[in-house]
């Protein structure tokens, strides 16, 4: 048997101990009776933790309530489902035969539900061509040569900058870590990143910046690459900066977001996203945006595909959802409503939110350099993967052990992991 195929066979079992209690989860049911090809009236349910925004919710419902409004027999309703657990109660429900028709997934529980057969394949459905969907992130929604996706939000990481403590981006890594220690004076910090076991989640997502950024990758596609010099590089730059002492050690991500709001950190590396949330903070805070400055040009991005559940009753009236979401108009409202983040096909900012952050075609820019934060190759096991890397990682920048050795004992770890 292929190594791929027994890591498909392996996430299928995972999802059948997940699928035994299924019919004990509350909330999302199976579609209603009725043919996916039936013209019969129809509704569905669409599971996105974007609904759950508070931002970005209300923004999403509206466009919801616009497709309704055009519509003679389908319905789009939203699915309730609580965020902290979502993508896992997901996941568990569609193990079962039911959960929502529609999901918005986050690309690792995206891998596991597409290699488990829980989406319905869009081969025949999306002409990638004919609708001008942007290469860069739409290659990574195909699996095993079938498409399971098509991009409803990319968020590209940049770096944020506080331009009344840095009236210049810095060009270089040199520059960045030089200024990070020239900004590092009294209770201001030059930067600011995640470096504890409680947010291991928000700790690979910083340091796949760094990885990536110095030309790394956690694999080639088929076998992991932990232990690759590049790697180890990138991962020396990432514990040169904490032990520069420019960060506030131990502060996690909302500690010094907080402070980033309040003047007290130079700079941050985070994604889109983070645009509207800094502006809540702080409305007058006189913050920019520009390209990650290490030696690749190539960044970490959190990508979100739109997919139809194997198990809907309605595939045809989700896909006349996702088809009308695609059309020029709705991916103009809809990237209005995600802010930052991009959509599926080339959008123009208006000129109100290019007046309110100029920066935005800079993280625009950055689409086509941008990966998601999941192991190539081996998405479904990469929260797995993932905990191996953090937990070597943080060892090393505690000075037990040294960053090489930190990622022999990880790649080790890893392949047993994924039967290698």
């Amino acid at each position: 048997m292929s190594s791929r195929l027994s890591r498909r066979s392996r996430t299928i079992s995972i999802l059948a101990v997940l699928a035994a209690g299924a019919t004990a989860l509350a909330g999302c049911s199976p579609a209603s009776n009725g043919s996916s090809a039936s013209p019969e009236p129809a509704t569905i349910t669409f599971a996105a933790s974007t609904l759950g925004d508070p931002g970005r919710g209300p923004g999403l419902q509206k466009l919801i309530d616009e497709y309704n409004a055009s519509q003679d027999t389908v319905t789009v309703e939203p699915a309730s489902v609580p965020y902290p657990s979502f993508g896992q109660t997901v996941l568990t429900q569609m193990g079962g035969g039911e959960g929502p028709d529609l999901v918005r997934f986050d690309m690792p529980e995206f891998s596991t539900a597409a290699s488990s057969g829980l989406l319905e394949p869009l081969d025949d459905k999306i002409d990638a061509e004919k609708l001008n969907l942007i290469p860069g992130p739409d290659k990574y929604l195909t699996v095993d040569d079938h498409r399971y996706g098509v991009v409803f939000e990319n968020s590209n990481y940049g770096m944020f900058y506080n331009k009344d403590l840095i009236p210049e981006a810095p060009k270089t890594f040199e520059e960045f870590v030089q200024t990070a220690k020239d900004t590092t004076k009294g209770d201001v910090y030059g930067l600011a990143f995640r470096q504890t076991q409680a947010e291991e989640a928000g700790v690979w997502q910083d340091i796949f910046n760094y990885v990536l950024g110095f030309g790394g990758d956690w694999s080639d596609g088929e076998k992991l690459t932990l232990d690759s010099p590049k790697v180890i590089d990138g991962l020396e730059a990432y514990k040169q900066l904490y032990d520069a002492n420019v960060i506030p050690k131990g502060a996690d991500a909302a500690t010094f977001r907080k402070m980033f709001a309040n003047g007290k950190v130079g700079m941050e590396l985070n994604n889109g996203g983070y645009v509207t949330a800094t502006k809540s903070a702080n409305a007058n805070l006189n913050f920019s945006v520009a390209r990650i400055p290490f030696p690749e040009k190539k960044q970490g991005a959190l990508l979100a595909p739109i997919t139809v559940n194997a198990n809907s009753k309605h595939k045809d009236a989700a896909l006349d959802f996702i088809n009308w979401m695609l059309q020029p108009a709705q991916q103009v409202k809809l990237q209005e409503v995600l802010g930052a983040s991009s959509v599926a096909t080339p959008t123009e900012r208006s000129a109100e939110s290019l007046q309110k952050f100029p920066f935005l075609p800079t993280l625009d820019e950055l689409t086509d350099s941008g990966v998601p934060q999941i192991v190539n190759g081996f998405g479904p096991q990469t929260a797995d993967i993932r905990h191996i890397v953090v937990t070597e990682v943080l060892t090393a920048l505690q000075g037990q052990q040294d960053m090489a050795t930190a990622m022999e004992k990880a790649q080790k770890q890893a392949e047993e992991l994924v039967g290698r």
